[in-house]
C-alpha cells in the first residue's frame, strides 16, 4: 500500500515522504482537516487522502520503546 508521510509543513506545503524514501510536495488545502508533521496518508487515487491513525500510532509506539533503548541506564 502507498503511503506518505508529511516530513514538515512549509506555509500552505507539506513536504511528504514516499515509502521508498522520496520526497513530494502537496498543497495542504488538499489534505485532510488536523494534518501534522508525521501523519501518515493514504492516497485514494481520485486526489483525496485520509489519515491512517492506526499506522501513526504504531510508529509512534516503535519510536518511543527506541527512545527509551536509548536512553535507558
Amino acid at each position: 500500500m502507498k503511503r506518505l508521510t508529511i516530513d514538515r509543513i512549509e506555509g500552505s506545503i507539506a513536504v511528504c515522504e514516499l515509502d521508498d524514501g522520496t520526497m513530494t510536495d502537496i498543497d495542504v488545502s488538499v489534505l485532510p482537516k488536523g494534518i501534522r508533521e508525521g501523519s501518515i496518508l493514504i492516497p485514494d487515487g481520485s486526489g483525496s487522502f485520509t489519515v491512517d491513525a492506526a499506522a501513526e500510532a504504531e510508529r509512534r509506539e516503535k519510536l518511543l520503546k527506541l527512545q527509551d533503548s536509548l536512553f535507558d541506564d
